[in-house]
């Protein structure tokens, strides 16, 4: 068993392992990039069903032809679809937390309210008017 190892580590220079590894690594990495186009003309609003599918039948047949005309044509479309993704998601997260928290109380008003008035962002009559609206 031993001698074997050894054989096999001497048939298999470091210089290969690292060959192995970077194209390990390229292979990923080029999955990863098919899966978030493939993700990408899923979560496009803009493109019909024709072009979905279009694109969809394109980047599987011809991956290589399809990935990078499909970043040529609609790349910078991607940033902007993942931003507005990310402030969806941000915004339904804000939304329940504070549909969970449930309404502020009038103490965590009046604070606020202090703190305003003692940064100078409102005057006495605003805070007192504010105030009385509170207490109401």
């Amino acid at each position: 068993m031993e001698i074997a190892l050894q054989h096999l580590a001497s048939d298999y220079p470091l210089l290969n392992a690292f060959w192995t590894m970077c194209w390990f690594f390229l292979w990923i990495l080029w999955f990863m990039l098919l899966f978030r186009i493939i993700v990408d003309i899923f979560r496009d609003s803009a493109l019909n069903g024709w072009g979905k599918a279009g694109w969809l039948v394109f980047v599987v047949i011809l991956p290589f032809l399809g990935v990078f005309v499909y970043l040529i044509a609609r790349g910078s479309g991607m940033g902007e679809r993942d931003l507005r993704q990310a402030q969806k998601s941000e915004e339904a997260f804000r939304s329940y937390v504070r549909e969970a928290a449930g309404p502020p109380s009038t103490t965590d008003e009046l604070a606020r309210l202090a703190e305003l008035k003692a940064s100078g962002h409102i005057t006495d009559e605003e805070y007192e008017r504010a105030k009385a609206k509170i207490l109401a």
